[in-house]
């Protein structure tokens, strides 16, 4: 049997991990853009895509801070809200990196292993979000 204990756990170590991710990747899109595009779709950028790159860079680092903060907090609606927020940002990354790679044949170094592991952070997500919320 599954303790009652293990059900938060996994939200808490989902926004946990989410946060390491996001936090270093983000920061790889702001420092370096062009290197984390040629690894993602093994194209080159510039351009306005300079900073709108650093501009997803943020936005991730923001993505992993809330997720860091939340991970203490699983109980709360506004963790399952974040959760949510990561099911709809996985699904729409695991689509996106998806079709680029098969559409437009922009396949870098770590574009499948991306894809496949927005696709598993979806079915976290869903898993967490599948449960009932706790009450406090």
């Amino acid at each position: 049997m599954i303790s009652p204990s293990f059900l938060p756990n996994v939200m808490s170590r989902f926004l946990k991990l989410t946060a390491i991710i996001e936090v270093l990747t983000g920061l790889g899109l702001l420092v370096v853009p062009a290197i984390v595009v040629r690894l993602l779709l093994n194209s080159e950028i510039s351009g306005a895509a300079l900073p709108l790159g650093r501009v997803a860079g943020v936005a991730l680092l923001a993505l992993g801070v809330a997720c860091w903060l939340a991970s203490n907090d699983t109980p709360s609606s506004a963790a399952r809200g974040l959760v949510s927020a990561m099911l709809l940002y996985n699904i729409g990354a695991t689509l996106i990196l998806g079709v680029a790679g098969l559409g437009s044949g922009l396949v870098g170094l770590i574009l499948w292993p991306a894809v496949i592991l927005h696709a598993a952070m979806a079915v976290w997500c869903t898993a967490c979000l599948g449960r009932s919320p706790q009450t406090r």
